[in-house]
């Protein structure tokens, strides 16, 4: 969590002598609303920058860093001016050069806090690091978005996305891929190439029948992955009764998709450093 020194800093940030960035008093209200389902000049009757402060020093510290994580993300949307080119972008009202330092030291704790929040972080950077594919790393970012702004989207693109590292991995191999290989398919056939498949496992050692069932639930959550994105996805289209699923669930997908992902490209490369594949 955040620190309240670092709170600090980011208020700071945003309090332009008694004003929150550029938000009128009615606009400040709608967003702090929105975020923390409390209009906070309505509820402390102070000045924008006075209310921030009451409440991040009366909020627990979830709701305050998740309100602060918001205007940091608005600022960066609003507020280019400071921490990019001056002369290239708009200037907000209160823009002021001079704040450009202070971005750049929160920055770093913001992100900081982003990915320890987010367990799958390392993962997906990992993934867009060893793909190296502007494509990839635009679907991963994308997935890591969606998984909580637009959850139903984000179980298609968990399918997308383990599709794209089996084709690459097959495709590298010059093995052909024909245009009726879906997502199972897919999977299955990188599976058998990496030696990961289920009948690929040697039980005669101790280990073997551990590492059998392992193997077993790893085929299990490519399976999972396709029937969610099949069952709740943007793939198909819905009834008017169609409920989407919680984020809870397009997290599950998203992390098993990535977990999935990252453990067959580190075993194409280990192989690959070992002879057994070009």
């Amino acid at each position: 969590m955040l620190s309240k020194n670092e709170m600090g800093l980011l208020c700071d940030l945003f309090n332009r002598g008694g004003w929150v960035l550029d938000f009128s008093t009615n606009e400040f209200d709608t967003f702090t609303l929105g975020s923390v389902g409390i209009p906070l000049c309505e509820h402390y009757r102070l000045s924008k920058g006075k209310s921030l402060v009451a409440y991040i020093n009366e909020a627990s510290l979830v709701d305050s860093q998740h309100l602060l994580f918001d205007l940091f993300e608005y600022y960066e949307t609003r507020y280019q001016c400071e921490f990019e080119s001056w002369d290239d972008y708009p200037h907000p009202q209160y823009a002021d050069r001079n704040y450009g330092p202070r971005y750049r030291q929160c920055k770093k704790f913001v992100e900081r806090e982003k990915s320890i929040a987010s367990p799958y972080k390392q993962s997906a950077d990992f993934i867009k690091k060893e793909f190296s594919s502007e494509s990839m790393n635009e679907q991963i970012d994308l997935l890591m978005k969606m998984r909580t702004e637009h959850p139903t989207d984000a179980i298609g693109k968990s399918k997308e996305v383990l599709e794209s590292c089996c084709k690459t991995i097959l495709a590298n191999q010059g093995i052909g891929i024909p245009d009726d290989w879906d997502a199972p398919r897919l999977s299955k056939e990188a599976a058998k190439l990496l030696k990961v498949a289920v009948g690929d496992v040697d039980t005669n050692g101790p280990e073997g029948k551990i590492v059998k069932q392992i193997l077993g639930s790893l085929q299990g959550l490519a399976t999972g992955v396709i029937e969610f994105r099949n069952a709740y996805g943007d793939g198909h289209g819905h009834t008017a009764q169609f409920q989407p699923l919680p984020v809870r669930h397009a997290k599950l997908a998203v992390g098993s998709c990535l977990t999935l992902v990252e453990y067959y490209w580190e075993t194409y490369e280990w192989r690959k450093s070992q002879g057994l594949l070009k």
